[in-house]
């Protein structure tokens, strides 16, 4: 164990998972769900076997990547644009209403103003790896429910970056303001580079080699993972960068071959992810957060497919499909969570208010899994009526 601890650790989740992922089949439960309840067991706060929950959470981060280009690989740009265009107003207009309703839940609970602030913006977001998990491929080739669903989440990831520079700011030697217009370049630089690369470099090689099929696996995993990198280097977030690499991929015949060949990658790393989620929370900060945690948690789930919903249908989106997004984003987000440990690294709030974002996140996270898994097609649903990939 102490000559090999990386081994080890991956070992414990692994074979862990497997274990209670029979467990939650068996009593129809949901399988994230039990990734989480794994980690919470393993971690540092209860069995303490792994200790470095933090070095699980940077290799999982892996795994949101690739779920980001295999979704960009389904996607037409031409009709993402259109989408953006129109869920511009929806994400805005939710994100105000969301930190609202946070941040008064926080300030009647005695938390500071500036405390009151960051928990309101930390509610703005929903989960970019709920929601594309649970989205079935069907919804997102033959309806533009998946569509809708990427364009709100890629419009609130820009905006937790912006808040996130924002937070910075203080720290760095550049002025918050000089950072967002550097942004603003860094978007249109990195699509542009991108699609120049795939014409004149990508599909190139990819002709020239499209026989050996694990040289095209290769070629495709450095594109995703590179153009992450240069989306970090130029301010902007791993996500983004593989999303774009995914969509420059989009009109490719070879798309369906590196989506099918890069799901169990992706698998593997995801799992991590719902480990390190459970393994990072501390449970003894139960007791002094429990009560805001839940009434935060509860307007969240309450509130966010009520009014995604409404904002949808007053954009001329139908009833139906509008009540379906809503759910499947009815949540908080990871960047809540990253939200919640670097304002307390920074010293703008205190542990206790991290911890309420952090409680609040997992527990939005559990519930709106079955909600969705219960009544909306999914690729890991408990009835087979509603297994859908």
């Amino acid at each position: 164990m102490t000559e090999h601890p990386i081994l080890f650790t991956i070992f414990l989740i692994f074979s862990g998972a497997a274990v209670f992922a029979t467990l939650a089949l068996y009593a129809r439960q949901a399988l994230l769900i039990s990734y989480i309840l794994l980690g919470v067991l393993l971690g540092p706060s209860a069995a303490g076997l792994v200790n470095d929950s933090e070095l699980v959470r940077e290799m999982s981060n892996i795994g949101i990547m690739f779920l980001l280009f295999l979704m960009g690989l389904e996607l037409n740009p031409r009709e993402l644009l259109l989408l953006l265009k129109k869920t511009t107003t929806v994400t805005v207009l939710s994100s105000a209403l969301f930190a609202f309703c946070g941040g008064l839940v926080a300030w009647l609970f005695g938390f500071t103003p500036q405390e009151s602030l960051i928990v309101g913006a930390a509610m703005m977001f929903s989960s970019t790896i709920i929601g594309l998990k649970l989205l079935p491929t069907t919804v997102l080739h033959h309806q533009h429910t998946g569509e809708l669903v990427i364009s709100i989440l890629l419009f609130q990831d820009l905006i937790a970056i912006l808040l996130l520079l924002a937070m910075k700011g203080g720290s760095g030697n550049e002025s918050p303001l000089l950072e967002i217009f550097k942004l603003g370049l860094a978007l249109p630089l990195l699509i542009g580079v991108s699609a120049l690369f795939v014409k004149f470099v990508f599909y190139p090689l990819m002709k020239k080699f499209d026989t050996i099929k694990e040289y095209i696996f290769l070629i495709t995993i450095g594109w995703c993972l590179g153009l992450a990198e240069a989306a970090t280097a130029l301010g902007l977030s791993h996500e983004i960068g593989a999303f774009i690499a995914g969509i420059s991929l989009a009109t490719s015949p070879v798309s369906f071959f590196i989506s099918e060949n890069l799901k169990p990658l992706r698998d593997f790393f995801l799992v991590l992810f719902f480990f390190s989620l459970g393994a990072g929370f501390d449970l003894y900060m139960l007791d002094d957060v429990i009560l805001p945690a839940l009434l935060i948690a509860a307007a969240m789930l309450l509130l966010k497919p009520v009014i995604f919903s409404r904002l949808l249908r007053s954009v001329g989106e139908e009833k139906m499909r509008a009540t379906e997004v809503g759910a499947r984003l009815g949540q908080l987000s990871e960047f809540s969570l990253l939200l919640a440990v670097l304002a307390w690294e920074s010293k703008l709030i205190g542990l206790e208010a991290s911890y309420l974002i952090q409680l609040a996140t997992l527990l939005t996270f559990l519930v709106s899994t079955y909600r969705v898994l219960f009544k909306y097609p999914t690729p890991i649903a408990l009835t087979a009526k509603l297994r859908r990939d």
